[in-house]
């Protein structure tokens, strides 16, 4: 009899050592990940968009895994991208940062895991799991904030060519195909037209004409086309 019940406490034991074993030996899974914060908005209306050149956030990226269920600072292990580097930059920390050229409304940041492990290493189905956010820079309007009025520079451009229009003050590519920036009334503003090779540089339209610099006296709006085909 003792030999009879002393063989189901030994089954019962192997059973429960099994099943122990089993489950620690699931890979440790990442289901989602959470991007914080979850939208971050850079500048304001009566701030010209080339003031906020060089303003930063810091995202964390928040993973959540099951077997067992956790959440994990995983922002150093993410792969960071931006939707338009022309408005925002992300590093690969995960800072974010306002370039001052563009501005616009819900550029994408995305955070991307590759490879699905957890921290002992031991790897799952290897999916891939994205989370996201958004970040955006208002654009300049002369609006909403009590500073006097100054003339707007507006930038255009046409053609099927690139390059940039620069001055010391003022920086704009033509993949952005319009910038806005307002100086001070009276103020003399040097615009250079430079093309990127294999492009050229057709020439001005609007406020300024020709393809030698165009310098231009902000005494009211004012609107230029360059031209780079």
């Amino acid at each position: 009899m003792n030999r009879k019940w002393f063989s189901i406490a030994a089954l019962i034991i192997a059973a429960i050592t099994l099943l122990s074993v089993s489950s620690c030996g699931d890979p440790q899974e990442l289901v989602s990940i959470t991007v914080q914060p979850g939208s971050v908005t850079f500048g304001a209306s009566n701030i010209p968009v080339g003031a906020d050149a060089g303003l930063t956030t810091q995202l964390t990226a928040l993973g959540t895994y099951v077997h067992p269920p956790v959440t994990k600072d995983i922002t150093s292990q993410v792969t960071w991208a931006s939707s338009d580097n022309q408005e925002v930059t992300v590093s690969s920390t995960g800072l974010i940062t306002a370039t001052g050229v563009v501005c616009g409304p819900n550029t994408l940041i995305s955070a991307t895991l590759t490879t699905n492990a957890d921290g002992s290493g031991v790897s799952s189905s290897g999916a891939i799991v994205t989370g996201s956010m958004a970040a955006s820079v208002v654009c300049f309007t002369n609006t909403g904030g009590g500073g006097s009025a100054a003339p707007i520079l507006t930038v255009n451009f046409l053609g099927s060519g690139t390059g940039t229009v620069t001055s010391p003050t003022f920086s704009c590519a033509s993949t952005a195909i319009s910038c806005v920036d307002s100086f001070p009334a009276g103020t003399t503003v040097n615009l250079t037209a430079t093309p990127i090779a294999p492009s050229t540089f057709g020439g001005w339209s609007g406020g300024c004409t020709g393809t030698s610099t165009c310098i231009l006296l902000m005494e009211s709006d004012t609107t230029v086309t360059a031209t780079f085909n």
